[in-house]
């Protein structure tokens, strides 16, 4: 089964439910239920501009008696969030190291000319 989805403000966007079935994939190869997770999509607070919506909504995940709530401009965004929320549930995850800004200059001006 999948993730329950909730709305108040007209559902999730056609990218996040076209991504959404990865997202379950790699929660159940972590030992992770999709069923047991609801997702609850409002907005973050009232228009601050009128005749304009709000600019960012509130994304709460509720899964057993535990529960975060996160704000984000869209659901791209969340999602990506909750995926590296997935992915931590094995540990944190390898970032790849770039050069400082010092590095990269030294080894710049140590090439030949």
């Amino acid at each position: 089964m999948s993730i329950i989805l909730q709305s108040t403000v007209g559902g999730f966007s056609a990218q996040f439910m076209r991504k959404l079935p990865l997202v379950e994939q790699a929660m159940r190869e972590r030992g992770l239920e999709p069923s047991e997770f609801v997702i609850s999509k409002d907005y973050a607070g009232t228009a601050t501009i009128p005749l304009m919506g709000p600019f960012v909504f509130s994304y709460s995940v509720f899964f057993g008696e535990e529960n975060f709530t996160v704000t984000e401009p869209n659901d791209m965004v969340f999602l990506d969030y909750f995926f590296k929320r997935v992915l931590a549930a094995d540990g944190p995850p390898e970032l790849p190291k770039r050069p400082g800004l010092i590095r990269r200059l030294l080894g710049w001006m140590a090439q030949p000319v």
